[in-house]
């Protein structure tokens, strides 16, 4: 072996019989600091949250020293591939245009945003219709049901209404799907006095928030897992939702939870 490695005897005994060093201890140590952070986000934060998590805690750690040694350990976020659905041409009821494109935001409950996703149970497929403050990112409303219909995406509207009682100059806005543009949407969008908006045609990326929502989402806890009934999937949902409002470190909010954003924007405005 020390033939084949270029080594001496003298000097591969040295080596084994070397104590490690101060820097190899500290790695050691802050590994496990690292692989607990990991596992209290549910495998989900790759190394720029976990080094944001690290500085919170009082460690004077570099990203890439942290990025290092999950490599070395073989600590991963989760990832998914984002699966498009084609959808087929739906009626589209009247025009309405992109309220909320220009809109610059100042505070939570200004601009809604809306969307549904597809989850598969089984051999078949469920539906989750989100409601999300595009300002705070927070998920303010959600329903999950087995059909895609405007009931599903009344329920969610509903439940946001009850939980955040927003002024009537809100705005809501989502893509071009019939289960927003329906009658029975418009009307109850219309009742709150609420302002109705939708993505421009060919313009999917209006209506980016959520969508990248949804990918976290499915990354952190859905792919690679198999659900085989509902019960299983609401389980998730109710666990995950909460996490995600208040836990979980958004990139795009300075490394905060979408909570700890809203609790900051409310003391700066005293």
């Amino acid at each position: 072996m020390c033939r084949v490695y270029g080594v001496t005897r003298a000097g591969f005994y040295a080596w084994r019989s070397r104590e490690r060093s101060e820097r190899e201890r500290q790695n050691e140590t802050l590994a496990v600091q690292i692989r607990s952070v990991h596992f209290e986000s549910r495998g989900t934060y790759g190394s720029p949250r976990v080094h944001q998590v690290l500085r919170q805690r009082g460690h004077q750690v570099g990203k890439h020293r942290v990025a290092r040694l999950m490599r070395a350990h073989g600590i991963k976020a989760r990832v998914a591939t984002i699966r498009y659905t084609n959808r087929s041409l739906q009626r589209y009821f009247g025009s309405i245009p992109n309220q909320q494109l220009d809109l610059e935001l100042e505070r939570p409950d200004q601009v809604w945003v809306g969307d549904i996703t597809y989850l598969k149970v089984g051999a078949i497929y469920r539906y989750l219709a989100v409601v999300m403050d595009k300002y705070s990112r927070r998920v303010v409303g959600w329903s999950y049901g087995p059909r895609k219909d405007v009931r599903l995406t009344l329920r969610a509207l509903n439940k946001a209404v009850r939980t955040r009682r927003p002024d009537p100059s809100l705005v809501f806005h989502t893509d071009r799907g019939i289960e927003y543009a329906a009658g029975a949407f418009k009307e109850r969008i219309a009742e709150l006095g609420f302002t109705q908006s939708m993505n421009r045609p060919g313009k999917m990326t209006d209506n980016a928030f959520i969508e990248s929502f949804f990918h976290s989402m499915k990354a952190d806890v859905f792919h690679g897992y198999r659900f085989n009934d509902d019960d299983q999937v609401r389980s998730v949902l109710k666990s995950y939702l909460p996490f995600y409002n208040r836990a979980r470190l958004h990139s795009s909010l300075d490394y905060v939870s979408p909570a700890t954003f809203e609790q900051q924007a409310r003391m700066g405005c005293q």
